[in-house]
């Protein structure tokens, strides 16, 4: 097996020694994490510290508007966190011992909604997306906070929408890779008719897995709706990655399901 060697200086007793730091030149799987509206990456550390386990190098993020860069929530469009999302793929396929042509990404609400988006400006292997939002291409670059004001969506969302009229939809129609679609049983905010406009548009990929999570709200706020998203995802992905790649590299460790925080969004997803 081909390796990389590292030098290190090792300090010790005011001095420094030299070492060798020897480690196999094996790329893995990479996973982004795309969080929703109102959201951040505190809701995917303890979901992507599992995944790690499968031999992953995982990479959450906070979108602009959100945590750190809160004054901005008002002013941000879907072009420029769609731009945020670019940006950390960029990150993430560039990272050190990363497989660029082995990219999953995870989106939730208005996080899948951009995860579409991004299959058609950069290679994505895998999509898996919970709950994911839909919009009316119109106002693209209008602030997303604006957008339940000009536009019906309640009404869009209820509506059969037709890949063709919509930009993530056409995204999924022309995706190629492997899809996990994750309904949420009690979503009052993107209801069934939304993972069937998002189901029907996949007409194209490897592979097309749904999963619905029973008695879940939008934001999965029972403990065990947490628990049971993670376990799709984890099962899912695991499954997708021995497929590619053969058992071994990326075979599970058994550790406890860590504690995630819950995904309640405001109102205006």
């Amino acid at each position: 097996m081909a390796t990389i060697e590292d030098t290190v200086r090792i300090v010790v007793d005011e001095q420094a020694i030299a070492g060798t730091f020897v480690t196999p030149r094996t790329l893995v799987p990479g996973v982004l994490f795309v969080h929703g509206w109102g959201g951040s990456q505190d809701q995917y550390i303890a979901r992507a510290r599992e995944i790690a386990s499968l031999g992953c190098v995982c990479l959450t993020f906070n979108l602009r508007g959100h945590v750190e860069t809160r004054p901005l929530f008002e002013q941000v469009s879907r072009e420029l966190n769609l731009r945020d999302v670019l940006a950390a793929y960029d990150v993430l396929a560039a990272r050190r011992h990363v497989d660029p042509e082995a990219i999953a990404v995870v989106g939730s609400s208005y996080g899948g909604y951009l995860a579409s988006i991004l299959t058609t400006l950069r290679p994505v292997h895998w999509l898996a997306l919970r709950a994911p939002a839909l919009y009316i291409d119109s106002d693209w670059d209008a602030p997303k906070l604006h957008l339940h004001r000009n536009q019906d969506l309640v009404a869009y969302r209820h509506s059969r929408v037709h890949a063709a009229d919509n930009k993530a939809l056409a995204a999924c129609q022309a995706f190629e890779g492997d899809v996990l679609l994750i309904e949420s049983q009690h979503d009052d905010i993107v209801p069934q008719t939304v993972l069937s406009s998002y189901r029907e548009a996949c007409v194209q990929s490897r592979s097309l897995t749904y999963r619905c999570l029973p008695g879940a709200n939008h934001g999965l706020t029972a403990e065990g709706d947490q628990r049971a998203y993670t376990g799709v995802l984890v099962k899912w992905l695991s499954e997708m990655m021995v497929d590619a790649r053969g058992a071994a590299p990326w075979q599970r460790s058994e550790t406890p399901a860590p504690a995630t925080l819950s995904e309640t969004p405001p109102r205006s997803i």
